[in-house]
């Protein structure tokens, strides 16, 4: 994989690390869960993988640092 597609692949993650927390605030790791779980059942793991690592960004990073957005990522 090219460093452009896994810059674009962290890009998307935390973009939709930023919407989650914004729609859904505390709930934000749950439905990222949940969109992982159907990924899993639809046998997409590509997609089962995003949403991993927007779980993994929803726990490392604090809320008002995803509410900032993802411009200065």
């Amino acid at each position: 994989m090219s460093k452009i597609a896994v810059d674009e692949d962290e890009r998307r993650a935390r973009q939709e690390a930023h919407w989650l927390v914004r729609e859904f605030g505390a709930e934000a790791p749950l439905y990222a869960a949940m969109k992982a779980e159907k990924a899993i059942e639809q046998k997409d793991f590509g997609r089962c993988a995003r949403w991993k690592r927007v779980l993994e960004i929803l726990a490392n990073e604090p809320p008002a640092e995803l509410r900032r957005g993802v411009a200065g990522k």
